[in-house]
């Protein structure tokens, strides 16, 4: 089975005295079993690399949670203690990646920490610690060392009729794990909502017009990618908009020789 490449976003992290690049297992593992694509991970190195000779080289990007906040300076706002913690060379890699994937027409998933990125990156803001608002639901993992706990399916998320997603799963309710204390504030103009939670937060997003695949998501479908429905579709849908994209440039070069 063709299993074309995908770049997948890094944090950096400081441990065992290096600084390394790296991302969790789940979302590697949900890009090889889940899309059925080959996960390669790019350093954040920031305007050091060079996006768009990455995008020839790969068919997709997937970009990954993480406990670090895009840091607010990003989308107009001012940086507190209370807001991070933060990663701006994870930022200062991600923000133009997804712009240029976008404007290429490249395949992007985008999930939690990669939805807030997608949205500042096409002009939106967020919102902090949306627990604090009237109304609003507490979407913040429960307090547990368990895993599963921490990650279980549990929320109501209303997918809109005519979306992208409502064509992975059907226009009405779907139940997600979503786990996060910011969320979408302003919208990008070029993004449109593909759903929300029962108390209105912005739970995915799409790119209007898109080119191609352009999914962020609030929730964590790596998580249980092997074992629930829901997780496995989005997988799916993501790693076929991958191979689509990939035999479509194998064809152009085919047809260029």
């Amino acid at each position: 089975m063709l299993q074309p490449l995908v770049a997948v976003s890094t944090d950096v992290k400081q441990f065992e005295n290096y600084t390394w690049h790296a991302a969790p297992q789940q979302y590697v593992e949900a890009a090889l079993s889940g899309a059925g694509v080959l996960p390669v991970l790019v350093p954040s190195f920031g305007d050091r690399l060079d996006l768009d000779e990455l995008l020839s080289a790969v068919d997709g990007v997937m970009l990954t949670g993480s406990k670090s906040n895009v840091h607010p300076s990003l989308y107009g706002k001012e940086a507190t203690e209370r807001d991070g913690p933060y990663d701006e060379a994870r930022d200062a890699t991600t923000l133009p990646l997804i712009r240029k994937a976008v404007e290429r027409g490249v395949p992007l998933l985008a999930i939690c920490r990669g939805i807030q990125e997608m949205n500042v990156a096409l002009g939106g803001s967020l919102a902090s610690e949306i627990q604090e608002r009237p109304g609003s639901l507490d979407h913040r993992a429960p307090v547990s060392e368990n895993q599963d706990e921490r990650f279980a399916i549990h929320q109501t998320v209303s997918i809109k009729p005519g979306s992208c997603l409502a064509g992975v799963f059907g226009a009405g309710d779907i139940k997600v794990n979503s786990v996060h204390r910011q969320a979408v504030d302003r919208l990008g103009p070029k993004l449109q909502v593909e759903a929300v939670a029962e108390d209105g937060t912005v739970e995915a997003v799409s790119v209007r017009d898109a080119r191609a695949f352009a999914v962020g998501v609030q929730w964590h479908p790596e998580y249980w990618v092997k074992s629930d429905s829901v997780s496995q579709r989005i997988f799916k849908a993501f790693g076929d908009a991958v191979r689509a994209h990939a035999a479509a440039r194998t064809a152009t070069r085919t047809a260029a020789e």
